[in-house]
């Protein structure tokens, strides 16, 4: 007798936003029980518990709700935290302007960076890619 649950049968949701991501396509989950979204993409929604919320295209932009600089030895980074306008926050860096620009409150839009070994979401100032 198997104990898997058939709801949760086939590739998993980071499989399926991995995919996505692959095409170009940022997404966060959406829960058709409580329309409730969520990042990063899990098995069942974090608000209800119904399984498999959708995985839907984000609008792109958002927030910087939190920052801070990393100084390497080639150079300094920022690693954000983005408050995105349907909800959910991700942790990613704003790029296009120097560490030390990136400021609590900023404007920012996601785009998917393809030019790195692997691909990752990535966010520019919303006023620079008007």
């Amino acid at each position: 007798m198997s104990t898997t649950d058939p709801r949760f049968d086939g590739a998993g949701p980071e499989t399926r936003w991995t995919d996505l991501l692959e095409s170009g396509v940022f997404a966060i989950q959406t829960c058709g029980a409580c329309n409730a979204s969520q990042f990063p993409p899990v098995a069942t929604c974090q608000a209800c518990g119904a399984p498999e919320p959708a995985l839907v295209p984000a609008s792109g932009p958002g927030t910087v709700y939190a920052t801070t600089t990393v100084r390497a030895r080639d150079g300094a980074y920022d690693v954000s935290i983005i408050e995105l306008d349907e909800g959910p926050r991700i942790m990613s860096r704003v790029e296009g302007v120097t560490a030390e620009e990136v400021q609590i409150g900023q404007r920012v839009t996601a785009r998917v960076d393809t030019g790195g070994e692997t691909l990752v979401v990535v966010f520019d100032r919303a006023e620079e890619r008007a």
